[in-house]
């Protein structure tokens, strides 16, 4: 085994699955994504040329008390309705990028909307993107400030997914790919 084939590896896991294309989720978004996924992420930082990597553990779990946010299921004209279902979402773990290595976290909100998909907000409920994992693939993109974060979130199976980043800005430039694994499922 060289060298690059852990990387190549990683790269194969996270090519979307043509077996998904056209396959319906039944539960919508939310319901896939509920429960324990391992984590690896995969950071390349191509203004510095630094590279880094991510590995952990994310829980998307039944919110346990009132959430920021949306505060009913009304919804601007033209938009699906939110279906009471809210996920908050957790991932711990060891990140090492540059000369850095330690712990890392971050949390987010995902209210199920009637039409399968997710609104996706941070942790103090400001939106964040869209998310409609419906028939295998999503694309969303979040302006913040100078930046643009571009995000593509696929299931690749019914146990693992993979959510590929590209930022960019007048101090940004890198991608993030990672691919998330049901805990306790072989990739």
């Amino acid at each position: 085994m060289t060298a690059d084939a852990p990387a190549l590896a990683f790269a194969a896991a996270a090519s979307p699955s043509q077996a998904l294309a056209g396959l319906p989720l039944s539960d919508g978004t939310v319901g896939y994504l509920a429960g324990e996924w391992d984590v690896a992420r995969e950071i390349a930082d191509h203004r510095t040329g630094q590279a880094g990597s991510f590995r952990g553990r994310a829980s998307f779990r039944p919110a346990t008390g009132p959430a920021p946010g949306p505060a009913s299921a009304a919804s601007p004209a033209g938009q699906p309705e939110l279906d009471g279902r809210v996920l908050e979402f957790t991932e711990h773990g060891e990140l090492r990028f540059a000369g850095h290595r330690g712990p890392a976290s971050r949390a987010l909100l995902y209210y199920g909307k009637s039409d399968g998909s997710a609104d996706v907000r941070f942790a103090d409920g400001r939106e964040f993107f869209r998310l409609d994992l419906s028939y295998g693939s999503s694309q969303a993109a979040h302006p913040c400030h100078a930046d643009r974060y571009v995000v593509t979130v696929t299931r690749l199976s019914a146990d693992a997914f993979s959510e590929v980043w590209r930022v960019t800005g007048p101090a940004k430039d890198y991608d993030m790919t990672t691919v998330y694994t049901r805990a306790g499922c072989a990739s």
